[in-house]
């Protein structure tokens, strides 16, 4: 399996050394020719993207390809833009359904992106189409208002160990009163290739994510977001101890289990793909009442929410959930401020359900 690996790793070498030069010569001020740059070369913003990131824009480069690759990016303007964004708003949703207007912003942004490193590369036309791209409006989304009560993530994990998914149980306690995204808790699976080290391997794959390493004997779990590794670095620090519900699941879980990654599939013995995350929540979604248009997602959003109506300072609320700007104070003392935000925010929380 080694060489197998090997060989492949040393042949793709080979073959970006070749193409490397070529990328650059055969710019031909075509929309295909800007995605080749933009999806090859090592420096590009593509290639910084995570795995899990990285996948849409392929698709939607591989949709804009078919669509507008031959046209020229200096015969372009504004209207063009217009009319495609409504094309691919209302493409293949039938009579009487509604405009995915999130499909349309995300192709124009993978286009923005891709004409924004043209114009780090000095391509001809790509100045002049990043500001026809910034002087069009396009219709926005309607900002989610979904909110899953407590008593619904109760009984959402309550589901979720009746169909044998222990694991996912945990993490819809922690996402809810750890507010962590659903990423940071579950973590992913990337490919052998993907820089950063991991102990877990698994059909070619390796997994990066949250272990029980990252818990203290105190019961503190620190971890920096995937969304803030390569940027402020923010640190999100919990006292999983102050989490009546997240203690609950660790208490059902035997001692043998509080091992490796943080969240398990333990039917599988492995974490969980997004698939398997996907389909248990889906199950313990319909169980639980909770509508089918509520995303697993919007259990951290969730989280926030209680937090404020339990009267939880914003400035609490940005140190936990890793928006903080902060960079003037040290790593400890945001590492205290953050915990006591934390047990503050966790304190109001537990007092808000009660009095309801």
């Amino acid at each position: 399996m080694l060489r197998s690996q090997c060989d492949r790793l040393q042949a793709e070498m080979l073959s970006w050394d070749r193409t490397k030069s070529a990328i650059a010569l055969t710019f031909t001020g075509t929309f295909n020719s800007l995605f080749d740059l933009y999806e090859n070369d090592p420096e590009s913003s593509y290639q910084k993207l995570k795995r899990s990131s990285r996948h849409p824009y392929s698709v939607y480069m591989r949709m804009m390809r078919v669509r507008i690759g031959k046209r020229l990016i200096n015969d372009t303007d504004g209207r063009d833009l217009n009319r495609w964004f409504v094309q691919w708003s209302t493409e293949d949703i039938g009579d009487g359904g509604k405009p995915r207007i999130a499909k349309a912003r995300m192709a124009i942004a993978v286009l923005r992106a891709a004409t924004t490193f043209g114009i780090a590369c000095r391509k001809p036309g790509c100045v002049e189409f990043s500001a026809v791209i910034s002087a069009c409006t396009f219709e926005g989304l309607k900002p989610r208002t979904v909110v899953i009560s407590a008593e619904k993530i109760t009984l959402a994990r309550a589901a979720a160990h009746a169909i044998e998914h222990p694991g996912a149980a945990l993490s819809y306690a922690l996402q809810f009163e750890g507010m962590a995204r659903q990423w940071d808790c579950i973590g992913e699976w990337v490919p052998l290739s993907d820089p950063r080290p991991s102990a877990v391997l698994h059909n070619g794959w390796k997994w990066i994510g949250p272990t029980w390493n990252h818990v203290d004997a105190n019961l503190i779990l620190r971890f920096t977001p995937g969304k803030t590794q390569t940027t402020t670095e923010a640190e999100v620090v919990i006292d999983l101890a102050a989490c009546p519900m997240v203690m609950d699941e660790i208490a059902a879980l035997p001692a043998a289990a509080r091992t490796g990654p943080l969240i398990m599939d333990y039917a599988r013995g492995i974490p969980y793909t997004k698939h398997r995350y996907g389909t248990a929540w889906k199950a313990a979604a319909k169980a639980s009442g909770i509508p089918v248009t509520t995303w697993n997602r919007d259990t951290r959003k969730s989280g926030s929410t209680e937090a404020r109506q339990s009267g939880a300072h914003i400035d609490d609320l940005k140190k936990i959930m890793g928006h903080t700007q902060e960079t003037t104070v040290t790593a400890d003392v945001y590492d205290q401020a953050a915990l006591e935000a934390h047990r503050r925010i966790a304190a109001a929380r537990k007092a808000h359900r009660g009095q309801k």
